[in-house]
């Protein structure tokens, strides 16, 4: 018999999925660096408004790759508590957002939280400061 708690298999995918993507985040954090060094560069070279669209939309998917795996870092660190199956119940999602919640507050998982907010910022910092299409005269 084991011991310990039992988890469905539903949450154990979603445990196990995490800890990959998780460990995808150096990857995917050197890939933003990279294209926002690439954004940098074709900026500089064509200062206009119509100019650097493919780069910014690059550096803008590579940021959101970037925080999909710190979330899911977050949240292999807040535990399996922070988890819920797709189909639980609204007490039992509930009691993983109550969980998660309470991680945040754990010293090991501060670290993400911090890195989580970081990188958003810079997402958003990034769509509303960069025009992607040309504005249109009225």
């Amino acid at each position: 018999m084991p011991l310990g708690r039992r988890m469905s298999k539903d949450v154990a995918e979603l445990i196990e999925a995490d800890q990959v993507l998780a460990g995808t985040y150096r990857d995917r954090l050197a890939e933003a660096t990279e294209a926002e060094g690439a954004l940098r560069a074709a900026q500089e070279a064509d200062p206009s408004d119509a100019g650097p669209r493919a780069e910014a939309v690059a550096f803008d998917e590579a940021l959101t790759a970037a925080l999909l795996a710190a979330e899911a870092a977050e949240r292999v660190a807040a535990g399996r508590k922070a988890y819920a199956a797709p189909g639980a119940d609204a007490g039992t999602r509930r009691a993983a957002e109550i969980a998660l919640r309470k991680a945040k507050a754990r010293p090991a998982v501060r670290p993400w939280t911090a890195e989580v907010d970081r990188l958003r910022t810079a997402r958003e910092a990034h769509r509303l400061s960069f025009r992607t299409a040309p504005a249109v005269a009225r």
